[in-house]
Parts: C-alpha cells; sequence; structure tokens
C-alpha cells in the first residue's frame, strides 16, 4: 500500500514514515497541503496522513479540495494537536475518516493505519483465492486460470495481474504500480512497465469480451475497467 503523509514538521514525517514502512507499506512525504495535493492530481494512494496546521493549504481546507475535486478519494487519518470536540467534528464532517490527536504511541498510529487500510480494501485483496469472472487467481501459487485453464506467467506478470484485480475500476498511476510490483521509480524504464503490462493484457486475452480491458489514462498511468456485456 502506499500512504502519504502530510505535515510541516520533519521529525513528525520521520516518525509517521517509519510506522508506516515498518508496516510494509510505502510512505511518501510532504511538508505542506499543497504540494500534497499537486501530487494528488497526478498520483496514486491508499491512504492520507494529515496534519491540521501547515503552510499552503491547511488540513481542512485540504481535506474540502479532496472530496470536491478527486473522483476516488483515499481515506484520511487527521493527525492534529487540535484536542477540541469541535475541531474533531469538523474534521470528520470534511471527510476525515479517523482522527489521532499528538502525541500518540506508534502501536496505536499501526493499529489505526492497518484498520483504515482494511476497511478500504478490495473484498478478496487478502484471500488466497479470489475468482473474477472467467478469472481464478491462486496467490500461493501465483498461478492464473481462465475458463480453467492455466495462463502461464512470470512472477511479475502475475503480481500485475493481481493488482490490476484487486484494484478494478481504479485508476492507477505509474507510480503506484512501479513502487508497489518493482518497489521503485528510479531505476524502472517506462518501456519495461509498457512492456509487462502489454504482456498481461496480452496473455489473459483482457478484451470486452472476457469482462475486462486494461484501459490507458494518458499522462497518468492504466486502469483495468470491468466490462459489463449486459
Amino acid at each position: 500500500m502506499r500512504v502519504a503523509i502530510a505535515d510541516d514538521e520533519i521529525d513528525v514525517t520521520q516518525f509517521l514514515a517509519k510506522i508506516v514502512e515498518e508496516q510494509g507499506h510505502v510512505a511518501v512525504t510532504f511538508s505542506d497541503g499543497s504540494l500534497l495535493t499537486q501530487a494528488l492530481v497526478r498520483d496514486t494512494f491508499d491512504l492520507v496522513i494529515l496534519d491540521w496546521m501547515m503552510p499552503g493549504k491547511d488540513g481542512l481546507e485540504t481535506l474540502k479540495w479532496m472530496s470536491e475535486t478527486l473522483t476516488d478519494a483515499p481515506p484520511v487519518i487527521m493527525m492534529t494537536n487540535r484536542t477540541a470536540k469541535q475541531d474533531i467534528t469538523d474534521a470528520l464532517n470534511a471527510g476525515a475518516d479517523d482522527y489521532i490527536t499528538k502525541p500518540e504511541d506508534r502501536g496505536v498510529i499501526a493499529a489505526r493505519i492497518n484498520a483504515i487500510l482494511r476497511r478500504t480494501t478490495s473484498t478478496g485483496a487478502f484471500e488466497t483465492k479470489a475468482s473474477y469472472g472467467k478469472y481464478e487467481l491462486d496467490r500461493i501459487e501465483q498461478t492464473v486460470t481462465m475458463d480453467g485453464k492455466t495462463v502461464s506467467l512470470t512472477a511479475k506478470e502475475f503480481e500485475l495481474a493481481d493488482l490490476f484485480f484487486r484494484n478494478r475500476d481504479r485508476t492507477l498511476s505509474r507510480n503506484y504500480i512501479m513502487e508497489t510490483i518493482w518497489r521503485t521509480t528510479a531505476s524502472l524504464a517506462t518501456r519495461t512497465l509498457d512492456m509487462h503490462i502489454s504482456r498481461v493484457r496480452s496473455k489473459l486475452t483482457l478484451k470486452p469480451e472476457n469482462g475486462f480491458r486494461i484501459f490507458t489514462v494518458f499522462g497518468y498511468g492504466y486502469r483495468l475497467e470491468t466490462i459489463d456485456k449486459g
């Protein structure tokens, strides 16, 4: 999972990033709300941890911007020094999914992060086997069958297919895909990503007649669309 952390205190972002990474997720940090909103336009995140008092856009302004601007906004944990009940009410009404008052124990923060991610992850994401129309994925054996026939995929191709099916009908940025599958964005050539996606599309015959297609969102990334043949 990919988690955005916005706070103008470096020690806080480092503290939160370490907790996020200890849970096996990728942390991306921002020093103000404006930088975060710029990133949300061009990139994909599974969760946002948001401070209230920040330069640029403050936390409440960022929350309102997300609800008004993003068609598929990630869940938000507001983490702030503000403790008044009205502040908590305002943040939750503006779209926050949870509210943590600083300072808080690292174990509690980790539990809150994982609880939000469990609630918002697609159904079946953590099951060892999952079916999507004609396709069945075995995450232990890393195999895909289509109409009962096994399709030969490399390890990376399977991970890509699994990522797309778990996030079907959700647009994923190129950075999100590269960090999730290759654990990096720096050294992976664009051609490598495009080649792997082309192979997955071809090997699994992801066409409308089979219920799914991989759609390219130019300048952003890709989306596995569910096709309603009815």
